[in-house]
């Protein structure tokens, strides 16, 4: 990390976080953060879903929620971009505070409720967005919605066009009762719906499924039950958890979803498990924890086929996505992988 960006890092962290935030949005937008190229070479140049990747390494849903920092984000050293989530209408999300850096767990809380522009002003922004970049989006419903369910395909009509693959996120903890979609004949329906509107579209995109960390073991055989079952392209594994266990920070009672590095574990033994029972019928992206190339190696060994972070920029600034994916082609050189896919799986039992 160059002293620039530290002393950065530094003054966000005087300020409320929700602010810092958007402070380093309207930075990336306005060309103050200097970028690169995503990193790639033989080893890191990976496909998922389809999906053409110069690396594993992704930026997840939440950073970008209105799809308004493509173009840097897009030179920044990513393989792929999740901006989101979006909504049918525009809302605000929950009151403030909502955001909270659990500084001594390297780790945040967060409880925004999907505020976002709504799907239209996105989608404008979408369709400027740089071409040669993998951009996908996570589709969210609104709160007060009569129909949750065909939210997301409401999004997807309104954006897919402009997209390289959406998300669909039935796993955020601050929208009541939006986790009751992850339940076998919920998201089956949710899915179908979303993938009939998908089958509407001038060109097929990838459909993912993000789901939460906190499912007990019948809840991951009906994920990957559905995910077999409705054909989707991959599973993102996994969203914020709902756990406080080994936290030390003032704000660890804050309500909200939980990321940073006390998810790592978790996060990857979801990942393992489903790993185990997809047994590559349905790639895996590993979210969760992630916060150096040695954590994202082991979320690719124990079955993902890429990962994606986002917390661990407030910690480690944006130079965090060369950083991880130039380690990365250090450590699958190291144990002799000649790319990503050669080293997916192949420490998973570490993790069962």
């Amino acid at each position: 990390m160059k002293l620039s960006e530290k002393l950065a890092l530094a003054a966000m962290h005087r300020i409320d976080p929700e602010t810092a935030h958007g402070l380093s949005i309207k930075a990336l937008s306005s060309g103050l953060v200097p970028g690169s190229v995503p990193v790639t070479s033989v080893r890191l140049k990976t496909e998922v879903a389809g999906l053409s990747l110069p690396n594993p390494v992704g930026l997840a849903a939440g950073f970008d929620k209105n799809a308004e920092a493509l173009a840097p984000l897009s030179k920044a050293g990513f393989g792929f971009i999740e901006v989101g989530a979006a909504t049918p209408r525009p809302q605000p999300g929950n009151p403030k505070p909502r955001l909270f850096r659990l500084t001594e767990d390297r780790a945040a809380i967060n409880r925004f409720g999907f505020n976002n522009e709504g799907m239209e002003v996105i989608a404008s922004r979408l369709a400027k967005r740089p071409k040669e970049a993998v951009i996908g989006l996570n589709l969210g419903a609104n709160k007060d919605s009569e129909d949750r369910a065909a939210d997301f395909a409401k999004v997807l009509a309104q954006c897919g066009k402009h997209l390289d693959f959406a998300t669909v996120n039935v796993s955020s903890p601050n929208t009541e009762k939006l986790r009751d979609l992850q339940g076998k004949a919920a998201l089956s329906a949710l899915l179908h719906g979303v993938l009939e509107t998908r089958a509407g579209l001038d060109r097929r995109i990838p459909v993912f499924l993000k789901i939460a960390p906190d499912l007990d073991r019948e809840g991951i055989e009906d994920i990957a039950a559905v995910a077999l079952e409705t054909g989707i392209d991959a599973v993102i594994a996994t969203n914020t958890t709902l756990s406080r266990e080994g936290l030390h920070s003032p704000h660890r009672d804050q309500a909200g979803g939980l990321s940073g590095a006390p998810l790592f574990e978790k996060s990857t033994r979801v990942l393992a498990q489903l790993s185990e029972l997809l047994n590559g019928a349905v790639p895996l992206i590993g979210v969760g924890g992630i916060s150096n190339a040695e954590q994202a190696y082991a979320k690719i060994c124990a079955g993902a086929s890429a990962v994606q972070f986002y917390t661990a920029m407030v910690y480690g600034g944006i130079s965090l996505a060369s950083d991880i994916a130039k380690g990365l082609d250090t450590l699958l050189a190291r144990d002799g992988h000649a790319n990503v896919a050669a080293a997916v799986g192949s420490k998973r039992g570490d993790w069962l």
